[in-house]
């Protein structure tokens, strides 16, 4: 670094610094590679819930209710858990 210059400079801005979190934008236009992670997390879900998803979030709310008795609170916050865990 030049004796000239100054350290905020030649500092990264700290979002360049993390990896980005997903959101459901995102997942949805990665919706291949999403399938296999969402069956990690919520593997009660079937092959065919999967399809019947089909990239929408409130689907997948739905169905995490349904397989896993989960209220609507709980199964949003295990999505947005989920969503803010995920990176890719």
């Amino acid at each position: 670094m030049p004796a000239s210059a100054t350290i905020a400079e030649h500092r990264r801005p700290i979002d360049d610094l993390k990896e980005h979190h997903m959101n459901w934008e995102q997942i949805e236009g990665k919706w291949d590679q999403a399938k296999g992670k969402i069956k990690e997390k919520w593997g009660k879900l079937t092959d065919d819930d999967i399809a019947q998803i089909n990239g929408k979030r409130d689907q997948l709310a739905g169905r995490i209710r349904e397989r896993y008795g989960y209220t609507k609170e709980r199964a949003e916050d295990e999505m947005k858990a989920w969503e803010n865990d995920s990176r890719w």
